[in-house]
């Protein structure tokens, strides 16, 4: 029978409870017993020693925080008696040696992908539709209206049915007590075919962003838009102008020149005070996303190597078993990816507080390491300017779980990285550049940073959670991966994978890590749909880093 609790490593001075912990119980951890002073919930961590006022706490090896008062061997940690605390960290010291994991079970393996006129290999093959600013958001909602459905890229109207039942019932006269018995059928409805069945979306993105906005938003704004445009998932895309906005074509034209010299895609820009009259933007946008779709159509999937996928990595409603179970599995994904030849990326800066001096460590050289400090120096004190610290990170829903300051969350994020040495440190809307890990400068935000990793190249998404979040990207597949068994049954339609098996010490982390590699490979290949995808959960928002005007 598995242990009911788990010290992480032998420098730690508390212990997790893998299950409820009875008030007066005694467990034994290793060869030491502990008698405890109070229920721990799951997930939760009690004292493995007496803390006096100020004395450090360590989890994963490292600091996570200091006691605020006295705290007894076997007491509960809680936000009450425990404050956020840190490692510094200072510059590169030493030259990193990495032991990649055996990948030669892949060796021969490849997935079918969209090949790329510029080299690329996308997992997805995307026509975007999407404006330059916020004032055409009601001219991309007609588009998709007149598009969505017609093309075959609407969801299931499974909720427009039920509501129709509803009226309907209404109308016949039906009772409100009737009302309430007339059940919800997820089945009413079908998705009818696609018409270009080698188009895998017709993506409408809308944004608050583009004017209203420091230039420097605006123009970071362009450079995301450029990531995307150029992405290997997306075939060509539409573009709505007003015309007077800060993200000006002009703005993006030289975005996509800077950074994406060889970018040759289909581009459809319209702009709605050069044409005049609104029928004719819609109807001129209309035709052209048609014709640019069934172009696209052409395109098939094809074997590429391994290689050419980029991995990112997120987590969002973290729990304390990520550290444990999915957060380290992803890690060693990553790990096999970046030992075949691929590229993954590792976000949310302020999710690393704690573990730099780790990081910095395993940086190629002393020049990618000053990348890295210097970007996380100048976005803590940006938060401090603000009112707001890497301390204030962890949500309510993450403290209630067991993840009661950010040293504690972020040193379980940061495996989701894996141990592999970084290569390429890269602030937002850069383009990933090295095979290899990188870091990406985003927000802990989960959907600013999925749509910042989406930007950057990620062709496919891990994102990790302990408590449930929908979170999706309109161009690159998300695989949701629950840290614990009891989410995963709870909300099927959003998970994909549990690593709940980990925390039952009935898989190792190591076999999880290579199933989620066979998964993503199956999602890349287009023969696994993500739950996200099954959602038409598309979020997208770009990262403002100024202020509003």
């Amino acid at each position: 029978m598995p242990s009911p609790t788990l010290l992480i490593h032998p420098d730690d001075d508390v212990v997790v409870a893998l299950a409820p912990l009875d008030a007066g119980a005694t467990v034994t951890v290793g060869e030491t017993a502990y008698t405890l002073r109070e229920r721990i919930p799951v997930k939760h961590k009690f004292a493995a020693r007496d803390f006096a006022p100020n004395d450090p706490i360590h989890m994963y090896g490292g600091l996570v925080g200091r006691a605020q008062v006295s705290i007894p061997t076997g007491a509960l940690l809680t936000t009450s008696n425990v404050a956020h605390a840190a490692t510094g960290y200072t510059e590169h010291r030493h030259t990193y040696t990495w032991a990649p994991p055996d990948v030669s079970r892949w060796a021969n393996t490849t997935f079918d992908g969209y090949h790329r006129a510029d080299g690329q290999v996308g997992t997805q093959n995307i026509w975007l539709v999407v404006p330059l600013v916020f004032c055409e958001n009601r001219n991309i909602y007609t588009l998709r209206a007149a598009l969505a459905e017609t093309l075959g890229y609407a969801p299931r109207p499974v909720y427009r049915d039920y509501a129709e039942r509803l009226a309907a019932a209404h109308r016949a006269g039906a009772a409100p007590a009737d009302l309430e018995a007339l059940a919800f059928e997820a089945s009413a409805a079908e998705r009818q075919a696609r018409l270009f069945p080698n188009v895998d979306g017709l993506k409408f993105l809308t944004h608050h962003s583009g004017c209203g906005e420091s230039r420097a938003d605006s123009e970071t704004f362009c450079a995301l838009l450029a990531g995307y445009l150029n992405h290997p998932n997306v075939a060509g895309a539409t573009i709505l102008s007003l015309g007077c906005q800060n993200a000006q074509v002009k703005v993006l034209e030289q975005a996509l020149a800077d950074r994406y010299p060889h970018f040759n895609k289909p581009l459809h820009i319209f702009d709605q005070q050069q044409l005049g009259v609104e029928r004719t933007l819609v109807s001129e946008a209309l035709k052209k996303t048609f014709l640019g779709v069934a172009a696209a159509n052409e395109t098939t999937r094809q074997p590429a190597p391994l290689s050419q996928l980029t991995f990112g990595m997120e987590c969002g409603g973290s729990d304390g078993f990520s550290g444990l179970s999915a957060n380290p599995a992803i890690g060693h994904a990553a790990d096999l990816l970046v030992a075949l030849g691929g590229k993954v990326l590792l976000s949310e800066f302020p999710e690393l507080c704690g573990v730099e001096q780790q990081l910095i460590d395993r940086c190629v050289d002393a020049a990618t390491a000053d990348r890295f400090i210097a970007l996380q120096r100048a976005y803590a004190a940006r938060a401090e300017r603000d009112g707001f610290g890497f301390d204030m990170n962890p949500s309510p829903g993450n403290i209630k779980d067991g993840l009661i300051t950010d040293a504690m969350k972020s040193a379980g994020a940061a495996k989701k990285g894996g141990t592999a040495p970084i290569a390429d440190v890269l602030d937002y809307t850069e383009p990933a550049r090295a095979p290899g890990l990188s870091l990406l400068c985003t927000p802990g935000n989960d959907v600013e940073s999925t749509t910042g990793l989406a930007g950057s190249g990620a062709s496919i998404i891990f994102f990790s959670t302990g408590l449930g979040t929908p979170t999706g990207n309109p161009i690159t597949p998300v695989i949701k991966v629950a840290s614990n068994t009891a989410l995963a049954r709870r909300m099927p339609d959003v998970i994909d994978v549990d690593t709940g098996p980990i925390i039952r010490s009935e898989q190792t982390v190591a076999q999880m890590g290579a199933h989620l590699l066979d998964v993503a490979i199956d999602v890349a290949s287009g023969r696994r749909t993500t739950r996200a995808m099954d959602l038409g959960q598309d979020d997208f928002i770009p990262w403002k880093r100024g202020i509003s005007l």
